[in-house]
């Protein structure tokens, strides 16, 4: 979904609360009710008082009975548990599934020790990103990967199309779609310690990008040290019929202090820590050497290639982009997608794609695209919001420092 997921819940709190119904809302967001997949959580959400809106064909939650800037706040104080089951988890698996799999993304899969993974992009032929995803390598012959809810469709063909035709030269690799599982992100400063509660593991030695198979609560789940906020934190992977169960022992065991938390503050954490959202600041047109992402790159990839638009992306890696994506501080009005962004002279540089209120900073920040060479922290540039200039200096990312659990 295109557009800050923080100025939708801003405009749908306000329309809910001027009394505006549901189903207009849903309308506004180009889909029914009745169209709309539900998580097994989705009962849960609506008890707990949760708005639920259209996003990527599903019904999710954007908030609680809390505001997106309290929801921020207590997870970078606290914690906060999401909902995103939407997001499409599966397994490729058999001995040639690493050769498979590197012809799709810019990771040396190789590379990775078992129980590790790392962030990576399905690249097209022109270099551009077709996605990103959080990849894991269980073993020699079993990845996990989770790619986002309004890329499955696409994704899964992408992979299928390549697969039939690694297959039918004699490649061993086949796959599982985890549709019988559904995914919680536990995220937070108090994410471990209730989390240890539920488990037998010892999650100390569990540290960032590290995944297991495990008990949690009594049922078997993959957890990856992971998230999307920038704080500490895990995704479970856990049978759907375990999934609600789950949820209460998990907000339980907090005590109250880690609360449900919508796709909202979702953004508004994921901003702060200066992380890509599909749709906005990644797309097929863009490079990951353009997304600031060539570290994503495995130094073995960088000398072979061997990925699907590896010369646009391994020319890019010599002689430099065109283009680069930056973070911004801005006064006025919060930035949104497709804001103009110029230089101090009123000539266009480039756009911004990501934009709102930073709860924890108090100030609005941006991510966005500029010309390279313009893309040093301090560069000072104009955003045009409602034909108006407002001052902004180019930052660093992430906004809000991280918090990832790794050896000291």
């Amino acid at each position: 979904m295109r557009g800050g997921l923080w100025q939708l819940g801003q405009s749908i709190t306000r329309r809910l609360a001027n009394g505006g119904d549901k189903k207009a809302v849903a309308r506004r967001c180009f889909a029914t009710e009745s169209e709309l997949k539900k998580t097994v959580l989705y009962d849960f959400h609506v008890a707990h008082g949760g708005k639920m809106v259209p996003f990527a064909g599903w019904s999710m939650p954007i908030q609680y009975k809390d505001s997106i800037i309290d929801s921020t706040l207590n997870c970078r104080q606290n914690g906060s548990l999401f909902d995103v089951s939407h997001m499409c988890g599966l397994s490729l698996k058999g001995k040639d599934v690493v050769t498979f799999l590197e012809k799709l993304v810019i990771a040396d899969v190789a590379a990775l020790a078992n129980g590790t993974g790392t962030l990576t992009v399905f690249t097209n032929e022109k270099g551009g990103a077709i996605d990103d995803s959080v990849i894991t390598k269980v073993t020699d012959d079993h990845l996990y990967l989770v790619v986002n809810a309004g890329c499955r469709d696409k994704d899964l063909a992408h992979i299928e199309e390549h697969m039939k035709a690694f297959k039918a030269k004699g490649g061993d690799v086949s796959w599982h779609i985890h549709d019988e599982r559904s995914l919680l992100a536990l995220q937070g400063p108090l994410a471990a310690p209730v989390l240890q509660h539920l488990t037998k593991e010892d999650l100390s030695k569990l540290y960032f990008g590290e995944f297991r198979v495990l008990d949690i609560n009594g049922s078997q789940c993959f957890l990856t040290r992971t998230g999307y906020t920038g704080e500490d934190g895990f995704e479970i992977s856990v049978p759907s019929e375990h999934g609600v169960e789950l949820a209460k022992a998990l907000l339980e065991k907090s005590e109250g202090k880690i609360r449900l938390t919508g796709l909202g503050a979702r953004d508004s954490l994921r901003l702060e820590a200066g992380l890509c959202l599909y749709g906005n600041d990644l797309e097929q047109h863009i490079t990951p050497i353009e997304a600031g992402l060539t570290w994503a790159i495995g130094k073995r990839r960088r000398a072979e290639g061997g990925f699907l638009g590896a010369d646009v992306i391994l020319k890019q890696l010599a002689d430099g982009p065109s283009i680069r994506r930056v973070g911004f501080i801005s006064s006025g009005p919060p930035p949104r997608s497709h804001s103009e962004i110029q230089d101090e002279g009123g000539n266009n540089i480039g756009e911004v794609t990501s934009g709102g209120f930073s709860p924890c900073l108090k100030k609005n920040i941006a991510i966005g695209y500029v010309k390279s060479g313009l893309h040093k922290a301090g560069t000072k540039a104009k955003i045009i919001i409602r034909g108006k200039q407002n001052e902004g200096v180019v930052t660093k990312m992430p906004f809000v420092p991280t918090k990832y659990y790794k050896p000291s």
